[in-house]
């Protein structure tokens, strides 16, 4: 395994969309999760102090055994499939530095 980074752009006015096909993206998220391969995953907030602005995308850092498995994940997201996301970036990823809290 190896670890790669997929970074998604929202589509303006992504929130309802989100809202709708949050949980589908979360289980997906939490499979990979149950098999230890999410180093990080988080939405960007438009306004960081303030969710309900919406989101400028998503960030990702997750281990695929390939860089096709990593943008063939990416490309089946619940997310990506209802148009939440605009774009989406996978590329490979070295963690150098870790957080420990």
């Amino acid at each position: 395994m190896q670890w790669f980074m997929i970074f998604a752009q929202d589509r303006v006015d992504s929130l309802p969309l989100r809202i709708t096909n949050r949980e589908a993206h979360r289980a997906r998220l939490d499979a990979l999760q149950a098999e230890n391969r999410i180093l990080t995953a988080g939405p960007l907030p438009i306004v960081p102090s303030d969710p309900d602005q919406g989101f400028s995308g998503s960030l990702i850092l997750a281990a695929f055994e390939t860089l096709a498995d990593a943008k063939a994940w990416a490309e089946e997201d619940p997310f990506m499939i209802a148009g939440v996301y605009e774009s989406v970036d996978v590329r490979p990823y070295k963690p150098v530095f870790r957080a420990t809290v």
